[in-house]
């Protein structure tokens, strides 16, 4: 006759056990190919002038990855693998950023700045005339302004596809001259694109773009079709001017010492962030300076927005695509995008 007693159930402890088991299979597995990934697109990615030579190289990579991890799994190939590793990361960090290149015209200017007292002059600001995002009549100007007629701060929020990815960027405003908008942004050469990842691996070199609101927002809102958000900060003037001589500052430094742009360590909300802390906002990380899309809520959220109303309210209110599609070339184009703004609260 069967048995007729059950089974025994399988204790907590073996099943915790399998489950450890594949996590830590999930882990080294995720470790090997990131192990593999980096050298391969440090390479595709390099500064070799030859495509055709960087995508061989990375196959081969790619190749002799693969057989030392699935296939050879023996300690000499790892050694191996270590020391091929070892020569790319070297060659990774002798790649230094330049201001010599074939520069994309719309970055082909770095702004200078010259400090005599209370006045600032720029050169390289940039207002160029758009006809089309491709179409356009250079034109670089020189701007002075007076820091003690800096009354406030602007921040902007550009889109320039649906998610939590965007450009963010400021404008400094004087009471006797007007805005002048400042982003930081890659540098691509002639003819490319910004790309996220491959600005993770020196391909794009860092600048402070200085212009005029009627170039680098109304580039953005009448050509790019970015939806871009403006947002009055509620900052005393006295930060507003500590921050604005923060950017003057860290404008020259570039001039002279190029630095690159990447994603996650040198881009634009986390240096806005950086100054914003140096004079006196709050410290600690949040998430949404890497999600900057969804920075302008952070903003809410500490106070540096205006909350008497709704933030739902609020952002529909910011929305100045249509603002500035009406204001066009107009002369008044930076009051026009403001007239329906909430006021920065006292």
């Amino acid at each position: 006759m069967p048995s007729t007693e059950s089974r025994p159930n399988k204790s907590p402890i073996s099943w915790l056990a399998r489950l450890l088991r594949w996590l830590l299979i999930a882990v080294w597995f995720l470790c090997r190919v990131l192990l593999i990934a980096w050298p391969i697109l440090v390479i595709y990615w390099s500064n070799l002038p030859w495509a055709w030579l960087r995508l061989v190289l990375a196959l081969a990579f790619l190749m002799f990855s693969v057989y030392v991890f699935w296939w050879a799994r023996r300690l000499r190939m790892y050694v191996l693998f270590a020391g091929l590793f070892f020569i790319v990361l070297m060659w990774f960090i002798s790649i230094r950023p330049t201001h010599n290149r074939p520069w994309r015209p719309d970055v082909a200017v770095m702004p200078r700045v010259t400090i005599d007292g209370d006045r600032v002059r720029i050169t390289g600001v940039r207002n160029f005339d758009y006809r089309s995002r491709t179409d356009f009549t250079e034109r670089w100007e020189e701007r002075e302004v007076q820091v003690s007629h800096l009354t406030s701060i602007d921040f902007f929020v550009s889109y320039w596809m649906p998610g939590p990815v965007a450009h963010t960027f400021l404008s400094f405003n004087f009471d006797n001259a007007p805005p002048l908008c400042m982003s930081i942004e890659a540098r691509p050469v002639a003819g490319e694109g910004f790309e996220p990842i491959r600005s993770m691996f020196k391909q794009f070199e860092l600048i402070y773009v200085v212009g005029d609101e009627h170039d680098v927002v109304g580039v953005r809102t009448n050509f790019r079709d970015e939806d871009v958000y403006m947002y009055r900060i509620n900052a005393s003037a006295a930060s507003a001017r500590a921050l604005f001589l923060i950017y003057l500052d860290r404008i020259d430094q570039l001039a002279d010492h190029p630095e690159w742009y990447h994603l996650l360590s040198n881009n634009c909300t986390l240096n806005i962030v950086r100054y914003a802390r140096a004079v006196g906002k709050p410290a600690g990380f949040d998430i949404r300076f890497l999600l900057n899309g969804l920075v302008d809520r952070w903003l809410y959220s500490i106070g540096l927005l205006d909350t008497s109303m709704p933030f739902r309210e609020l952002r529909e209110r910011s929305l100045i695509n249509k603002a500035a599609q009406a204001a066009a070339d107009s002369p008044d184009f930076s009051e026009r995008i403001r007239a329906s703004l909430p006021s920065p609260q006292p």
